[in-house]
């Protein structure tokens, strides 16, 4: 076992022992399989990712130090832990999420063989996890759960919903997060308005020609 694996394995053992407030751990815990991943787990490239949900429209904030937190009230996580390469990380990361204060797990991989949000949800069980297939070719392993072992799941690449679906989870318990949800879908809802009023009245032509 290499040292940084064994490190990140004691830590989350430790952290899984000191049993802090809710407030001051993080509420969302965002694994990948490689960092490879991390642009459509996080940032989604062209497409936008869960960070960009969680910070840029839901007001949360990326915890770095399980004994340090953010000042904002609701925080997410971001680890490396492969099914294949890192077995006994992803495993011992499932098994201490809840204890650490976790509250939802996003779980993304890529490749035929994405087996990392079926290991995470199996091993993290009840706590629920929502896989993010990363590629196309990803969606059958990752839906691929069978009866009695739930996993939700989003489409290839929309770790965009994850987040939001993650938050939706929290939501039940705290009305702030639900207030940042219902505040967010109205702002695409005026979106929407905005741009079918600007298409109607400047007609399609000039609509269309309006960012060249």
């Amino acid at each position: 076992m290499s040292d940084s694996v064994s490190e990140l394995i004691e830590r989350l053992d430790r952290e899984a022992e000191q049993d802090r407030p809710s407030e001051e751990t993080p509420d969302v815990g965002i694994v990948m399989g490689s960092d490879s991943d991390l642009e459509t787990m996080m940032t989604g490239g062209t497409r936008r990712g869960a960070y960009d949900a969680f910070v840029e429209e839901l007001g949360f904030a990326e915890q770095t130090d399980f004994e340090n937190p953010p000042a904002e009230r609701f925080t997410f996580e971001t680890y490396v832990t492969s099914a294949h390469r890192t077995p006994d990380l992803m495993t011992t990361y499932a098994e201490t999420a809840e204890e650490r204060g976790l509250d939802v797990i996003i779980a993304g991989a890529g490749g035929k063989s994405a087996d990392l949000p079926n290991m995470t949800a199996s091993i993290a069980y009840p706590l629920p996890v929502i896989g993010v297939p990363v590629q196309e070719k990803s969606v059958d392993s990752v839906i691929g759960m069978p009866t009695g072992a739930p996993l939700v799941a989003v489409d290839a690449g929309k770790s965009f919903n994850a987040a939001l679906s993650a938050a939706q989870i929290l939501a039940r318990q705290h009305e702030s997060v639900r207030d940042r949800l219902v505040a967010y879908h109205e702002d695409l809802r005026e979106g929407v308005g905005d741009v079918s009023r600007e298409l109607h009245d400047s007609g399609t032509p000039a609509f269309r020609d309006r960012d060249r």
